[in-house]
């Protein structure tokens, strides 16, 4: 006979159900209020343990009064924003461009309480409707403003066959403690080629969830850019789907950590036909007493035979406080694949900083080269030159401030 123990909830999860209970969410409030937030035995959250982690939730945020400079200004392209969780006046759209609001969440439902949250919160979804070659750099702008506050925003993309897009979301806000919990859906047509990076700037003391789910139909080439350089806590999904032969992703991800950090990229991909490839990289910088954690799991479907997908996971460790934590996983179901991971972590190589004082170069110069020089193969691959000068000079800022 099996006995239930009831789960004690911490004020966190109190405060989310009745968060829930007050949207209409009643399933989803009894569902947390049933499990809890994950914890170290779930896992997906082996390395994030949001029950010890997330101690606190702001009421949710009302609307944004005043909107603060963006945090990341890339020349040339077409800006939209969502504060609060609400989609802004959008302005006059570039050709092949259409902009639209949904209601409700966007993501596919899954056992996962960072999408379930969002699913259920979200009011209004922007929609973007992409055709043709987009000439600007998309980007969406989303912010939460005000006094610390839950916001939950949404963004539905559709990219047609044979077109290509480069577009950019940022993550920013007031200086408060808030908590962003932000959803991205995209799906990415035949032969489609498409750029998505996002950025996440939020406040030192705020908390930061984003779920980015990618649909790659016959042909479509994707390539994908995360870079954590905010908040004290976060944790960005990653949800490929490859479902057409032919679909390759050249996923990629950074961390940037410093003292009181802990910042988690986790991705779980589904290889579900034949003939598709994909390349997730991942690297991790962490300094003073922080924590970065890379968790990557790849499933090869039965009939998703010539499978070629290959995990890289590479970490750097700047101070003896600082941990990196990777967790790489391989589901292979067919017989007839070429799949892989690897992993590699430490600190600065010593004969290359050697080679750089002997030449008389100062220390602290040394090891940003050493830092640039590790970070090169993500960001140089990103085309358009303002947008690649914009990327670069994030990296540049969180380098200066150590």
């Amino acid at each position: 006979m099996s006995i239930h123990v009831p789960v004690r909830l911490g004020p966190a999860e109190t405060t989310l159900i009745e968060q829930l209970t007050a949207a209409g969410a009643m399933d989803e409030a009894e569902r947390l209020g049933g499990s809890g937030l994950p914890t170290r035995r779930v896992e997906a959250y082996h390395y994030t343990d949001l029950k010890q982690l997330l101690r606190s939730v702001p009421e949710l945020a009302g609307a944004a009064e005043a909107a603060s400079a963006p945090a990341l200004r890339v020349a040339g392209a077409y800006q939209l924003m969502i504060a609060n969780g609400v989609v802004q006046d959008t302005g006059t759209a570039p050709a092949g461009v259409i902009v639209g609001k949904t209601e409700g969440g966007v993501l596919t439902t899954r056992d996962d309480v960072v999408t379930r949250l969002n699913n259920a919160l979200v009011k209004q979804a922007l929609t973007l409707d992409l055709d043709g070659s987009v000439d600007p750099v998309i980007q969406i702008d989303r912010r939460t403003e005000g006094a610390a506050g839950h916001s939950a925003s949404a963004a539905k993309i559709y990219v047609g066959d044979d077109s290509s897009v480069v577009i950019l979301e940022t993550y920013s806000g007031s200086e408060e403690g808030h908590l962003g919990n932000h959803a991205t859906y995209l799906a990415i047509g035949k032969n489609a080629r498409v750029t998505h990076i996002t950025v996440n700037l939020a406040a030192a003391k705020a908390t930061h969830f984003a779920s980015n789910e990618y649909h790659l139909a016959e042909g479509a080439q994707l390539r994908t850019l995360v870079i954590n350089a905010g908040a004290a806590l976060s944790r960005t999904q990653l949800f490929p789907r490859y479902e057409g032969s032919g679909a390759h992703a050249d996923v990629t991800g950074l961390n940037l950590v410093g003292d009181g950090q802990h910042t988690d990229i986790t991705m779980d991909a589904l290889h579900a036909v034949p003939n598709t490839s994909s390349k997730p990289l991942f690297k991790s910088i962490a300094r003073g007493r922080s924590k970065a954690v890379v968790q990557g799991r790849l499933v090869v479907a039965r009939d998703a035979q010539k499978t070629d997908a290959k995990l890289m996971s590479q970490g750097l460790m700047l101070s003896d406080e600082a941990e990196i934590l990777v967790k790489p996983e391989l589901e292979i179901y067919a017989d007839d694949v070429v799949c892989g991971h690897g992993s590699t972590c430490g600190q600065l190589d010593e004969d290359s900083m050697f080679y750089l004082l002997s030449r008389g170069i100062p220390k602290a110069e040394a090891e940003t080269m050493l830092v640039r020089a590790f970070l090169a193969e993500l960001i140089d691959p990103i085309e358009d030159e303002a947008l690649n000068e914009a990327l670069t000079a994030v990296v540049e800022d969180w380098l200066a401030r150590g």
